[in-house]
């Protein structure tokens, strides 16, 4: 699912500013016909559609933009859950559908009473109470507005996760999995030297031998069971959810900051519920080369790929079933 082509969020002055604009260069025109009542009627109807006819399309496509919550796959939803106020998230969403269904009603009750108004006065000042009721409208649900761009701007780093093969590269902050990610995958991912480089999840894609592996690169996490922040769990989403394999990023150098011993913690957290292969990274640094101590099996970058494969054909069958 692509969260990346979510569009901006426009707050209430925006719209206003917009709706209003247009319907000042509306009133503007002189090709109307009739006595000067209907002349003004038509004038001040029409400029009240300009209003509504801006505002209510773009909130509804606000509204469209974000996904459905009932037909989510239950990863993004827990993805949500952890990166954003859900709650706040659905009630900004009812918010604004609040918002569709008043300005419409305020548009009809106005548009109407002006129809039924004699008086030129009284038509200008029924149009300056539905812009002023419209106006309020929107700005009782700008909070709200405010909340989605930022659930916005949260979504749109969210991964376009696919139903396949998925590899999840784990560890400590630092560690080397962004790297890794991107010498596995020949993507383009960030890395710096500081811990919890990685605030959200990156993925890649390889294939060898026909087989495509899905790659995930998720937040480094630390030896800490049940006192984990919500970078880390996200990290645990991915490992428990999504990976059919686990790549255990080990860093022997401790350049990342973290002992060998906190490291080792980590891996033995992991059970054995699922495969975890192990890599070394920084091996191009004295210390980051095993020693005769190192008592668990590793493997290099081409070795990961062969044994990935193997593993992912053998699965195929069980998940075709």
């Amino acid at each position: 699912m692509n969260f990346e082509k979510l569009l901006p969020v426009e707050t209430d002055k925006s719209l206003l500013d917009l709706a209003f604009r247009k319907a000042r260069e509306r009133g503007r025109m002189k090709n109307l016909t009739g006595n000067w009542l209907q002349i003004i009627r038509q004038k001040e109807a029409l400029k009240l559609d300009i209003v509504k006819d801006t505002i209510v399309p773009r909130l509804q496509k606000t509204l469209s933009d974000f996904p459905d919550t009932k037909v989510l796959p239950p990863f993004y939803l827990r993805l949500m859950e952890l990166t954003v106020d859900y709650q706040e998230f659905k009630k900004s969403l009812g918010a604004l559908n609040w918002a569709v269904k008043r300005i419409q009603k305020l548009h009809r009750e106005y548009v109407s009473k002006i129809y039924k108004t004699k008086e030129k006065e009284m038509i200008k000042d029924l149009s300056k109470q539905c812009y002023g009721r419209i106006s309020s409208t929107l700005k009782q649900i700008n909070p709200n507005l405010i909340h989605l761009e930022q659930c916005r701007k949260t979504m749109r780093t969210y991964p376009d996760i696919k139903e396949m093969f998925t590899v999840c590269l784990y560890g400590f902050p630092n560690v080397g999995k962004t790297t890794l990610l991107n010498k596995l995958t020949q993507t383009r991912a960030k890395t710096a030297e500081y811990a919890f480089t990685t605030k959200s999840i990156n993925a890649g894609y390889f294939t060898v031998d026909s087989v495509i592996i899905q790659v995930l690169d998720v937040p480094g996490t630390l030896a800490r069971t049940g006192k984990m922040n919500p970078i880390e769990l996200q990290a645990d989403l991915v490992m428990k959810e999504l990976a059919d394999v686990i790549i255990y990023v080990f860093d022997l150098s401790e350049y990342c900051g973290y002992s060998v011993k906190k490291q080792e913690q980590l891996l033995q957290n992991l059970g054995q519920k699922k495969t975890v292969l192990i890599y070394l990274s920084k091996t191009d640094t004295p210390e980051g080369k095993p020693g005769d101590d190192f008592e668990h099996e590793y493997y290099t970058l081409d070795e990961i790929k062969q044994k990935l494969v193997i593993i992912a054909k053998a699965s195929t069958p069980e998940r075709e079933q």
